[in-house]
């Protein structure tokens, strides 16, 4: 006489048949829904209907299944209370040991391109959740298993102990919770996104997190470090990656750096990153020229960098880096002859990111302790608060460079001053404590390549020192947001120098 009972409903039919007919040898009665009952069949298993069990059809289209009593009181009974078990027999309810369910794929579903939102709509598992957070709330009693990848690991300890252990039911509880609540923040975020939102930051930030992979270690070898995916997007980065070792922490962070910078301009752009730093940043007529001249920049920090491009990867290119030791490239894509060369670096990662793919990124965040700051991306702007104030117009050509530059600015660690001249970077000073050190680090990397520059600070010159070591250096106009008390005394060094000076009204700290 069959005494345990197992209730099936999934999306995800991985290794189904084969955990069901693992569960029938051990005794089990198979309980069904719809397309899992069609497969157990047709495997050639037992199965009861739901309906059999709750004695009411499926209603709404398969919007009602399995939102009865029959169901829930199975899972939710409590196996040493005698009155909960007494009323189950009073009520002619069996029990439910083992529950198998997965959700309706609505991330998935959400990361296509142009679904309508009644399509998406109808991708929300409601009787799915609800039956998993039944049974993991009683996993006294209930094994619950939400992920095929688990079906062995169950299947094996029925073997051994002909249950489930209570240590593995607590496991597999906590990971149904977990499903459930990175499911609901992802309905959330992408039906906020869907609908608009009056608030920015809600007073429940729902983040949709899944893991990617765990990563060999964090910054230094004694942290431990994961990767996480936001969005349904399930590769580093929202890329693939083509060749090379596995990505670690620093890489990946990098990474990110090196493409954003390079993303940020319309024109074939090259970054060359170092600590999430560029040492080299330039935009030019082909990605070669570019490249070369973000090389110019500072080579001897290139060495073990980080090169993103904003246009695929090409063969001349590749031969622009020369012997170059390079940690990663990452582009839109790689040529055939790109590839070909550099497979001749076997340990370069290679990362191709496809930009017109959707990924989850209005937000940075960062761990403080006991909390988490979320913030709203520093996009570029160029606005109406942009003035000269200085008795000198900028150039035509210097107007160009300042552009660039102050572009570039906002992807410097703060304190950071970038010089550069033909929208190229001769010099930076990156995460200083003192503005006018940040000055004299670009201005010795820059060397007599500052001669005709301008120069970029991401926030405002708090004393007039600043922007006479960027004159003395050979800066001829600067940018920077304004704002100081001593700004009068700013301007009169511009003027007294005959450098141009340009005010954005708009700070761009990195820290």
């Amino acid at each position: 006489m069959v005494t345990r009972r197992a209730l099936l409903s999934v999306s995800d039919k991985r290794g189904l048949p084969a955990f069901a007919q693992g569960l029938a040898a051990h005794g089990f009665e198979l309980v069904s829904t719809g397309g899992t009952a069609q497969i157990l069949r047709e495997a050639g298993l037992p199965v009861i209907s739901v309906e059999s069990v709750t004695g009411f059809p499926e209603i709404l289209d398969g919007r009602v299944k399995t939102l009865h009593p029959h169901i829930h009181g199975g899972l939710l009974a409590r196996r040493q209370h005698p009155g909960h078990m007494a009323e189950l027999q009073a009520l002619g309810i069996a029990p439910i040991e083992v529950l198998v369910v997965n959700l309706y794929p609505f991330e998935a579903t959400a990361a296509r391109a142009g679904v309508p939102l009644e399509e998406l709509v109808e991708q929300i598992d409601i009787g799915g959740v609800a039956l998993l957070r039944a049974g993991a709330k009683n996993y006294e009693s209930v094994t619950v298993v939400c992920d095929p990848d688990d079906y062995e690991a169950v299947l094996a300890d029925l073997e051994q102990y002909g249950e489930v252990p209570l240590e593995r039911r607590q496991h597999l509880a906590l990971k149904a919770f977990r499903h459930t609540a990175g499911y609901d923040a992802a309905i959330a975020s992408t039906l906020a996104q869907r609908f608009g939102t009056p608030e920015l930051f809600p007073e429940r930030f729902p983040l949709p997190a899944r893991l990617i992979s765990l990563l060999r270690y964090g910054e230094n070898p004694h942290q431990a470090a994961a990767l996480y995916g936001l969005g349904g997007n399930s590769l580093p980065l929202g890329g693939q990656q083509l060749q090379g070792k596995e990505l670690s922490y620093n890489n990946i962070l990098d990474l990110d750096a090196a493409w954003r910078a390079a993303s940020d301009f319309d024109e074939p752009a090259a970054a060359i990153i170092k600590h999430t730093n560029p040492c080299g940043l330039a935009v030019g007529k082909t990605l070669s020229e570019a490249f070369r001249a973000a090389l110019a920049c500072d080579p001897v920090s290139a060495f073990g960098g980080i090169i993103a491009v904003n246009r695929p990867m090409d063969a001349e290119t590749v031969h622009a880096m020369g012997d170059l030791f390079v940690e990663a490239v990452i582009a839109p894509s790689f040529t055939p002859a790109a590839l070909e060369l550099l497979r001749a670096r076997p340990n370069c990662r290679l990362i191709a990111l496809d930009p017109s793919q959707p990924v989850e990124d209005r937000f940075e965040m960062r761990a403080v302790r006991g909390g988490l700051l979320v913030q709203t991306r520093d996009e570029g702007w160029e606005g109406e608060e942009w003035r000269v104030v200085s008795r000198r117009e900028p150039t035509p050509a210097e107007w160009d460079d300042l552009r660039f530059a102050w572009k570039v600015a906002k992807h410097v660690k703060s304190n950071s001053i970038v010089f550069a001249k033909e929208r190229a970077t001769v010099g930076i000073g990156a995460g200083q404590m003192s503005r006018v050190d940040a000055v004299r680090i670009a201005s010795i990397k820059a060397g007599e390549r500052a001669r005709g520059s301008v120069v970029a600070s991401d926030a405002f010159f708090p004393f007039a020192d600043g922007l006479r070591l960027a004159a003395e250096a050979g800066a001829t106009a600067a940018i920077e947001p304004g704002g100081s008390v001593r700004d009068d005394e700013v301007i009169s060094a511009a003027d007294e120098l005959g450098m141009a000076l340009v005010f954005t009204g708009r700070r761009h700290f990195r820290h």
